[in-house]
């Protein structure tokens, strides 16, 4: 396999040498051959089609974005005299005729030569040419259980190797997930994933701080909606990073409201959790502020409660701790500071032991965050929770969401609160890479008032 590629496509860089790295995984545990395809255009309605989003697998390992492409790597075994390792791309061929209708496409000779592949062939070429890629391989790399349609087709690639046993052509024995192995290599990012996230995390943290300026009693959920995603396209991002959640008064006790059409009431919290993707790279934020710039006292013991928590759980995070520290610091301010407000009762040992601080917080602290929201990754290694690596990038989100109820004081009732960033792990700690908009009560009605 050429292990360099032309000046002109050093853009593709990091896509080829993610490529080699897994099959020098690929080849450490023996060889095969990886097949990795990406995601089917969907139907919206009648005769059109959901934007197209590439799967992040595939994407991870080629940056190439157009529907109807599958990715195959062939990576030998170490002894192997007879083959060399190889990273092929199937793609749409080139038609000028269908680009008049839907926008251009590669081809695959400009697919080979623009993403550094060793071959490129016609997506129609696959059926045939893979049943004759995937003989005599030791195994098969592949995510069996993700995609029916790919299952089929790959079956009845190895059900033609198979019959073809008289003639001396070998199915591979061994199938293994070629998912995980990618999932561990997707937990640690490298400097060009990071740079595409701190700039994710920018656009993100300006949009927020518009919703702020923007948001006074009397608007509706969507109206503030609209100016997060102005700010997300404006500045590059291809869509929101997942459904924004804007969500004012009893709207904000629903973790994943995303009607997004009530009418904003003066004396209410709006929760939003919102952000752009780009480049195929998700942030992930959430501010809580008042529709009218001003927290009352009961907003405000909530709030600085789960800023407090949040501070708490970003000290905790640093490398070579469970990827549970940072909840567990969260979690011990949160559940002390609603005993202090005697919305719990009994001691924190009880509490914590009982989980009845569940009534108001409901989650965990965080989430891998990356190509996807809730990004690829293990949580736990064995019966242990994953350690913090410098590279992990997750999210830090403590919340309180508070409910009517007849043992709760009726000036805590409605009052929803999550404060969230990103966190990229350091050596020396953490970075923020979200901290560009307002969390404390004083920044936040400082921003608001200013227009």
């Amino acid at each position: 396999m050429n292990n360099s590629i032309p000046p002109q496509n050093a853009a593709f860089a990091p896509y080829h040498q993610r490529r080699l790295f897994l099959m020098q995984r690929m080849q450490a545990a023996g060889g095969g051959i990886a097949v990795i395809p990406t995601a089917t255009e969907m139907a919206r309605n009648r005769d059109t089609t959901f934007p197209f989003r590439a799967d992040s697998y595939f994407q991870y390992l080629t940056g190439f974005n157009e529907p109807e492409a599958v990715l195959v790597l062939i990576s030998p075994p170490t002894n192997s005299a007879t083959q060399a390792p190889q990273s092929i791309l199937f793609c749409r061929e080139k038609n000028l005729e269908r680009e008049i209708w839907d926008g251009f496409r590669y081809g695959p000779d400009a697919a080979k030569e623009n993403f550094a592949f060793d071959a490129a062939y016609p997506i129609t070429a696959f059926d045939q040419q893979f049943a004759e890629q995937l003989a005599d391989q030791p195994a098969l790399w592949y995510s069996l259980g993700h995609d029916a349609a790919w299952d089929a087709r790959l079956t009845a690639a190895l059900n033609t190797v198979r019959s073809q046993s008289r003639s001396g052509k070998r199915a591979p024995a061994e199938m293994r997930d070629v998912r995980a192995t990618l999932d561990a290599m997707r937990l640690i990012k490298d400097e060009h994933e990071l740079a595409t996230m701190r700039r994710a995390g920018e656009i993100a943290a300006q949009a927020h701080c518009r919703a702020m300026r923007f948001t006074r009693p009397g608007q509706y959920e969507y109206e503030v909606e609209a100016e997060l995603l102005h700010t997300f396209r404006r500045n590059g991002c291809e869509a929101p990073a997942y459904t924004s959640i804007v969500a004012g008064g009893a709207n904000a006790c629903v973790l994943h409201y995303v009607s997004n059409d009530q009418r904003l009431n003066d004396g209410d919290l709006l929760l939003i959790d919102a952000a752009g993707e780009l480049n195929g790279y998700a942030a992930d934020i959430t501010r809580t502020f008042p529709v009218n710039g001003r927290f009352s006292p009961a907003q405000t013991a909530i709030y600085q409660l789960v800023l407090d928590a949040q501070l708490a759980a970003i000290a905790a995070v640093k490398p070579g701790v469970s990827f549970l520290a940072p909840h567990e610091a969260a979690l011990h301010v949160l559940v002390q500071g609603l005993l202090d407000l005697k919305l719990l009762t009994g001691t924190l040992t009880e509490v914590l032991a009982s989980e009845s601080y569940k009534k108001f917080f409901m989650h965990r602290t965080s989430h891998w965050l990356g190509k996807d929201v809730h990004d690829a990754g293990e949580y736990r290694q064995g019966e242990a929770w994953t350690t913090l690596q410098p590279g992990m990038v997750l999210t830090i989100e403590p919340g309180c969401y508070i409910r009517p109820d007849k043992d709760v004081p009726e000036a805590f009732w409605n009052i929803g609160v999550r404060i969230e960033d990103d966190a990229v792990v350091t050596t020396a700690g953490c970075e923020i890479i979200t901290a560009g908009v307002p969390k404390t009560i004083a920044d936040i009605e400082a921003l608001m008032h200013k227009n």
